[in-house]
């Protein structure tokens, strides 16, 4: 790649339609961990005009009744903010379609006399960091991010009342030498109240943008573009169908590194579709923390049942201070990257799954209960001390 170029990346809302199901899934997840930590879960939801489906496979002792689940649903919804007439959390229709996990998934994973268990599905994942920003993430996704929690924080505070629960936003930066310099053109698409102009929601969001954007990294006025179509009134699944995991991109690193394909919502810790991809996360961001690359792109590849990797990659795009070849040797004798190992390793048959579900799984502060515990740095020491 050349050393000056653009590159965008684009963030959604909470209220997003695809956001919203990827939310629901999640707080679905979260219900089912909470009372039985080895549940196994993988649940989906499509919503458009004031209609819910949830559809999925789950295995284990929680008992949640189709009652608990609605629930469930509707006050995640109202969470939200959703009280418009296409999509109201106390008038949708809710069908529920989850229903047993196949035997023929369950007897690949479950550990059986001897044997390690398996990895839920085959699949590569991958992980990436760099030191743009302060998390360890690129920066376009970064402050896209930041620009649509910002709104929603405050649309929720009763600041911006005026604004709706649907936004999105895309950050183009100009990048010099490798580094990012300077937003070369912004976009902010937010829904509002019948009555607001253009030029009104341009005026609201301007100052979060300004605020939260690195000083003189502010883009030109006519490269700055809110509500471009120039009015977003209806929004949400009422204006566009939602589905789960339809944002895998958003979820991770808004392009700047591979994806393996698998989404992450509604997906319990045994599926490596998710835990993995936090396990790769994990380990890159630590080697970039440890001064041994400025960026690192990690994968990992499992075969369905089997719980050693297939394989494992490394690429330090050239930034690399130390051997490749050694670094990625000494990786499995700091983690374990098994399934089960990787559960441990990060603890992650908690319900902590929700609050990861908008403004992306990585580039979060870890929590003192477990949430975002892939974004942890105790693998900075043994990593400078192996080199």
């Amino acid at each position: 790649m050349s050393e000056q170029f653009i590159f965008a990346s684009e963030s959604v809302s909470e209220g997003h339609p695809d956001k919203i199901c990827d939310q629901l899934s999640d707080t679905i997840l979260d219900a089912y961990l909470a009372q039985d930590p080895e549940h196994r879960v993988a649940v989906e939801c499509l919503a458009t005009t004031n209609f819910v489906v949830i559809a999925g496979e789950v295995k284990g002792k929680s008992d949640l009744s189709k009652a608990d689940i609605e629930k469930l649903v509707r006050n995640k919804v109202r969470e939200i903010g959703y009280e418009q007439e296409g999509f109201h959390w106390e008038h949708l229709t809710i069908e529920n379609r989850i229903h047993e996990q196949s035997p023929d998934i369950a007897q690949g994973v479950d550990a059986k006399a001897g044997q390690s268990e398996g990895a839920g599905d085959q699949g590569m994942m991958f992980g990436y960091a760099c030191n743009e920003t302060p998390v360890l993430m690129p920066a376009p996704i970064y402050y896209a991010h930041q620009i649509v929690k910002a709104l929603a924080d405050d649309r929720k505070a009763g600041i911006l009342s005026m604004l709706g629960p649907d936004a999105k936003t895309q950050i183009s930066l100009n990048y010099k030498n490798g580094k990012p310099i300077g937003a070369h053109s912004i976009v902010v698409s937010t829904q509002h109240i019948v009555g607001l102009s253009q030029k009104d929601v341009r005026d609201i969001v301007t100052p979060y943008v300004e605020k939260i954007l690195p000083q003189g990294w502010m883009c030109d006025a006519d490269r700055f573009f809110v509500n471009p179509t120039g009015q977003f009134i209806i929004g949400g699944p009422d204006g566009d169908a939602g589905l789960t995991g339809r944002k895998i991109i958003v979820d991770t690193y808004g392009g700047a590194a591979p994806h393996g394909g698998g989404a992450f919502s509604g997906k319990d810790p045994t599926k490596v579709d998710r835990s993995a991809a936090y396990a790769a996360r994990y380990i890159a961001k630590n080697i970039v923390a440890a001064g041994l690359a400025d960026k690192c792109v990690f994968q990992i590849a499992y075969a369905i049942g089997v719980a050693e990797p297939v394989s494992l990659f490394i690429d330090t795009m050239g930034t690399g201070q130390v051997d490749e070849t050694k670094l990625l040797q000494i990786i499995p004798q700091l983690f374990d990257l098994t399934p089960k190992g990787i559960r441990t390793g990060l603890g992650l048959n908690k319900p902590i799954y929700s609050r990861t579900a908008a403004y992306g799984h990585f580039g979060r502060e870890a929590e003192q209960d477990g949430g975002f515990s892939w974004e942890k740095l105790d693998l900075v020491d043994q990593l400078k001390h192996a080199f």
